[in-house]
């Protein structure tokens, strides 16, 4: 990879975290752009699930495609059977006999006086009738001695136009059905089906390649030398990518090696962009910092966010374009500044149209600290009632003991859930292992130093 001379930059001050993720968005936002005539492909309706739509779908039929019974019943001509009642029942002559997928249905000669048709649901209505009676207001038909005609007894009268579907009362000929952006799940890809289509169009999935950096980090199950831990965010960060609907290049754990990494970025797998965790702090070992910052691959800036954990960021574009993230290199903050800034990236990347993560209020069950002028990503878990009841017991427990614990509040106002830190430790950026039971990240406003039982906070919830 060609070598070039890099801007750096050194932010001394805190950042909000809105204006470092709008920086990083309009840059996406830019790029997609610039990707968007060549990163389309087409893909059959079976593949198309978690994709995302790279433009807007019209229905190309009309649904339903034809009127057809939304019963089991009687196709009848209205006037026939007004007036019918269980004891002056209307009798019909029974003259054919309509199954769904049945051919042949627009050939049949219309219903003509004192005639019926027995229908079943998603049938075409055919010629001449204009209402469905439902099999249960009938006798269900019988055939006549002597005529060998089969015939129907009506009990009942329902409305003009009764259990028929119209055609186009869903979606008429041109109707729009999904909108450019959209991410395809299950009823949206039902729904182009539906319109007539056997493929859509949607964004190429970026490719994005995972650094985790530090020498302590070692291949987990192994036996760990002095000094080292189990390399848990190159799985982490693959997850995450995976997630976000991406594909992963490569990962790569790498020792704070700055020659390592120069041949790494010389050598790497061509990729949409990369994420780097660890080494891009102040550290005399940051080696994502030396390197990147040094002026030799990109355009890169380290900032400090006022945010926590997450604090220190990286980001900008390699030498031939590529974006890069620099993440801080504990678990939580890995975690917190993937889902704070990267996620968002990736989908927008992808043109999605909400790179939101879906967030709900929810009430504090047990109280926790939090720095003031900085917001607070907290890792949460909702509480259950079993989770109160082993709750109350711990804090008798400990009252017994003369020993202090975490207050938990009474039940919640109604309609929003509780929640507590996932971490027994608190909000710890080493504190992996909350992760795990983690439900969603709480967001702590900068002006506050702390959060009591019974306030409440709003959570962006994990799938």
């Amino acid at each position: 990879m060609p070598s070039t001379r890099a801007e750096f930059h050194e932010t001394a001050t805190l950042i909000p975290v809105a204006q470092h993720l709008a920086r990083v968005l309009r840059a996406m936002g830019d790029l997609a752009a610039r990707r968007a005539g060549d990163d389309v492909e087409h893909v059959r309706l079976a593949d198309a699930a978690g994709r995302t739509l790279a433009a807007s779908v019209d229905a190309r039929l009309a649904s339903p495609p034809f009127d057809n019974s939304a019963m089991d019943g009687f196709a009848v001509r209205w006037a026939d059977v007004a007036g019918a009642t269980p004891e002056h029942p209307v009798a019909l002559r029974v003259v054919d006999d309509h199954a769904a997928g049945a051919a042949g249905v627009a050939d049949a000669a219309p219903l003509g006086p004192g005639e019926a048709a027995r229908i079943m649901t998603g049938a075409p209505v055919p010629p001449g009738a204009d209402t469905v009676v439902p099999v249960e207001r009938t006798d269900g038909g019988a055939t006549v001695q002597g005529d060998h005609a089969q015939r129907v007894a009506i009990f009942s009268t329902p409305d003009r136009g009764r259990h028929i579907r119209r055609a186009g009362e869903d979606l008429r000929v041109g109707d729009r059905v999904l909108e450019v952006g959209t991410v395809l799940g299950a009823r949206q890809v039902a729904g182009a089906a539906t319109a007539g289509h056997a493929t859509l169009p949607v964004t190429r999935m970026p490719r994005v390649s995972v650094v985790a950096t530090g020498s302590e980090l070692a291949e987990p199950g192994e036996p760990l030398g002095p000094g080292h831990i189990p390399d848990s965010n190159s799985l982490l960060l693959a997850g995450l990518v995976r997630e976000a609907g991406c594909l992963v290049a490569e990962v790569v754990r790498m020792p704070d090696d700055a020659e390592q990494l120069r041949t790494w970025l010389a050598e790497r797998q061509p990729c949409d962009a990369v994420v780097f965790s660890g080494g891009v702090s102040v550290g005399a070992y940051d080696v994502v910092r030396r390197v990147l910052g040094s002026g030799e691959s990109g355009a890169v800036e380290f900032v400090r966010v006022a945010m926590q954990p997450g604090s220190p960021q990286a980001f900008g574009v390699l030498a031939d374009g590529t974006p890069v993230f620099g993440l801080p290199g504990n678990p939580v903050a890995v975690a917190v500044s993937f889902e704070v800034f990267v996620r968002p990236a990736l989908l927008a990347l992808q043109g999605r149209c909400d790179v939101r993560r879906r967030r709900v209020l929810a009430q504090v069950a047990s109280g926790w600290a939090s720095p003031a002028g900085r917001l607070q990503v907290m890792p949460v878990s909702f509480v259950t009632p079993d989770a109160d009841a082993d709750a109350d017991a711990d804090a008798d427990a400990a009252s017994d003991a003369g020993s202090a614990s975490p207050a938990e509040s009474p039940t919640g106002p109604t309609g929003l859930p509780r929640v507590r830190p996932a971490a027994s430790g608190g909000a710890g950026s080493h504190l992996s292992g909350g992760l795990a039971g983690a439900d969603g990240f709480a967001l702590v406003p900068e002006h506050l130093a702390s959060v009591a039982p019974g306030d409440t906070v709003e959570v962006l919830v994990l799938p």
